[in-house]
């Protein structure tokens, strides 16, 4: 589905797709818009007898030739800037002639190669610096306040902008931001969690959207480019790299798997949500996260290791989130599930997906599930965790009806679920019955005082 409600068959309306690869929109520029380790240096070893010395040969003809071939080689590339009289000699002093670089960007052509001062002066207009006012309330009550940055890049003429999730994720207000100063309060569209993209929107036209390349394409070794607003003090700063690494499987900091192209650009908090350009000016990914060193030592950094979301993972969800606002055909279970722990499995608790929550008024519900209850198993296919039951799910469509193999007070039982649709409405209605439980379980924490993670491994499944 493209940008338009089009059947996306990438064949005659392929020019009308923003989210195509080598689609361009042209238009005008937008209108307001560790320590490392010490260097132990090198020492003199003790000094031995002196040996004699040779007779110097004359090398004069040596010299004459030497100092012609230099004289040729300066000659062909730099020319005199002023002569100073010292005693009877005259000193020259030479400066290069080279031209300043001319960008032409008067017509992007993305099957030649760019330079990166290219990349950055046709698409610094297309990066935006995007920060977040969040408003939460805590376990007492208590309303608090912060705030958050990150980056994003235009998609389209009028105003349609692509980040990461997590950047805009709570968020009671969302500004963006553009290179010559201009800035605008923007819309949250629609997102996908799972995948850790969103869409905001603008009220602005004639913008210069970027343009979407295809992240299959791509190499080992191909240079990258990244744009974006790093620390979120750093706005729109260019750094450059290699991929390093195609389709790595990155468990991200809440224990989600995703897919990843891997690169060595510098990538910092808040470049999160920014493009990543290839060689012919083309977003192949969207910036998302990087490894840190207190994950590993520490007394080692960590450096070098980035990571962006493949642009042709997410192109197809991109368009129905400008389109429709989410994401279409999803599969929803109507509960929220965590992992069996171990310590309860010692008792004789089978492995499995623990139901925490189910929310009122969804599938779930209506056939019968439980807090408490543990599946163990979806038609056949074994569960012995949430992750594998969050998988097996996301293999089916909606109106597909699963038999659930539950664990329920030292019984095993059947369950027939009828998976729905997800949507916004009913993500809001899981939403909401999870944070209930959240704030639940955190009173019951500390009302025990006793320290302990959060159990969900994810939630709105």
């Amino acid at each position: 589905m493209d940008y338009y409600g089009n059947n996306n068959d990438m064949g005659e309306n392929r020019d009308q797709d923003p989210f195509a690869p080598g689609y361009y929109q042209p238009g005008p520029s937008n209108p307001g818009s560790c320590g490392e380790p010490g260097f132990t240096g090198f020492h003199d070893g003790p000094s031995g007898p002196e040996k004699p010395k040779k007779p110097r040969k004359n090398r004069t003809a040596w010299k004459v030739v030497a100092l012609c071939l230099v004289c040729a080689v300066i000659g062909a590339s730099i020319h005199p800037l002023y002569e100073l009289a010292s005693g009877g000699n005259n000193t020259t002093l030479y400066v290069g002639d080279r031209q300043p670089t001319q960008l032409n960007l008067t017509a992007v052509d993305t099957e030649k190669e760019m330079t990166t001062a290219e990349i950055y002066a046709a698409y610094v207009g297309s990066t935006v610096g995007i920060t977040v006012d969040i408003v939460s309330t805590n376990i007492f009550g208590q309303t608090v306040t912060g705030a958050a940055a990150g980056s994003g890049f235009v998609i389209t003429e009028d105003g349609y902008i692509l980040t990461n999730y997590h950047v805009i994720a709570d968020a009671n207000s969302i500004t963006v931001a553009f290179v010559d100063g201009t800035t605008y309060p923007a819309t949250y569209v629609g997102g996908e969690e799972a995948n850790d993209i969103a869409v905001i929107k603008i009220n602005a036209t004639g913008l210069t959207p970027v343009v979407i390349g295809s992240s299959d394409d791509m190499l080992v070794g191909e240079q990258v480019t990244a744009i974006g607003n790093p620390l979120g003090e750093l706005t729109f700063t260019e750094t450059t790299g290699i991929i390093s690494a195609l389709n790595r499987s990155i468990t991200m900091s809440d224990g989600r798997k995703m897919n990843m192209i891997q690169t060595d650009c510098a990538i910092n908090s808040g470049n999160s949500g920014g493009p990543l350009f290839n060689s012919h000016g083309e977003v192949i990914g969207i910036v998302s996260a990087k490894y840190s060193s207190g994950s590993y030592s520490s007394s080692a950094s960590v450096e070098g290791l980035g990571f962006a979301i493949p642009m042709d993972d997410v192109a197809d969800m991109v368009s129905e989130l400008v389109t429709n606002g989410y994401v279409t055909g999803k599969p929803l279970m109507g509960i929220s599930v965590g992992d069996v722990a171990q310590e309860v499995q010692n008792y004789g608790v089978p492995a499995g997906a623990e139901v925490l929550v189910v929310t009122p008024g969804l599938c779930g519900e209506k056939a019968g599930l439980q807090a408490g209850d543990i599946i163990t198993k979806i038609d056949d296919t074994e569960v012995t965790c949430s992750d594998e039951l969050i998988s097996a799910k996301n293999e089916y469509a909606p109106g597909d009806t699963v038999k659930l193999t539950v664990y329920r007070s030292g019984q095993t039982m059947e369950v027939k679920l009828t998976l729905e649709e997800s949507t916004p409405e009913k993500t809001a209605l899981q939403d909401e019955a999870q944070t209930e439980y959240q704030q639940q379980y955190q009173q019951q924490q500390q009302q025990q005082q006793q320290s302990g993670g959060w159990p969900f491994s994810g939630f709105g499944y």
